[in-house]
């Protein structure tokens, strides 16, 4: 299908892209690498009056140690995020996810930013960095303000950003040698999770959360509490589901999608154990 007809504008800077979506209003849209929002301004599921192409910003595209975190620039193509030395050596789980997002194409275009302020349930960056206890940073004309993941994600494809905020930074903790695994289960290379897990464990502590398991990216914390109340990792995997609301559609039923969670986040956990 064909877009409704929009304006287009180019925004040279951050400063003026939250200028110009102030003037424009809740009707703009932000373009990046476009991965997320065309396929819904084709099926006319999305139709803003105006896209603000920030595609081309160098100010937010960046890997950096920050001291007790990595701070990912909202608009790292997945391919850096993926080759990213930094993240290899201090939060391998985030590097390894975005090697799992759609093929080499689209690492090369689309960015971490976009795929997290979309709030697709089914991307896999959400999730991950949900399951990593991450912070987002969201800059707009009141100033900047950091946005705890788990408050993040309100509805499906809503996320705690204003009208006129836009997504700046993504800060992952380091995981300090945590032991961590991303399994996703779809039909082909290329598409959305059926299900998806991303999960870590150290030292008594872990992260859980779950790809197209509900409206939003689900954060699994009854697998966490059962783990820390001395469960094993079998009966821990058994409470994957507990705060999901997987929906059937023409891939799985719901009940088959409650099944792969436990079975991929027992998977994982067993891997992020060894």
């Amino acid at each position: 299908m064909i877009p409704a007809a929009f304006d287009y504008v180019r925004a040279e800077n951050a400063e003026q892209a939250i200028s110009l979506i102030g003037e424009h209003g809740d009707e703009a849209k932000f373009l990046a690498g476009g991965h997320s929002l065309l396929p819904l301004m084709k099926l006319r599921l999305a139709q803003p009056t105006v896209l603000i192409d920030i595609g081309r910003l160098t100010d937010l595209s960046y890997v950096r140690d920050a001291g007790d975190h990595i701070a990912i620039g909202a608009l790292t193509r997945h391919m850096d995020v993926e080759n990213s030395p930094v993240l290899h050596e201090h939060a391998p789980l985030l590097a390894h996810a975005a090697s799992h997002v759609g093929d080499p194409q689209v690492r090369h275009r689309g960015t971490i930013g976009g795929s997290i302020a979309h709030a697709d349930p089914a991307s896999d960056l959400p999730a991950t960095t949900l399951a990593m206890g991450a912070t987002y940073v969201a800059q707009g004309p009141n100033g900047t303000r950091e946005i705890a993941a788990a408050d993040f994600y309100e509805g499906f494809l809503t996320t705690a950003l204003a009208a006129d905020e836009i997504l700046t930074e993504i800060r992952v903790p380091k995981m300090n040698g945590a032991g961590w695994s991303f399994q996703k289960f779809n039909r082909r290379a290329q598409d959305w999770a059926i299900v998806g897990v991303a999960a870590w464990r150290s030292n008594g502590d872990s992260g859980v959360a779950l790809v197209n398991m509900g409206s939003v990216p689900i954060l699994a914390s009854s697998v966490s509490s059962a783990l820390s109340g001395g469960a094993s990792v079998a009966d821990a995997a058994e409470q994957a589901a507990a705060e999901a609301d997987p929906q059937p559609d023409l891939n799985a039923s719901a009940e088959y999608r409650v099944h792969l969670a436990k079975v991929l986040t027992r998977r994982a956990l067993d891997a992020a154990s060894g």
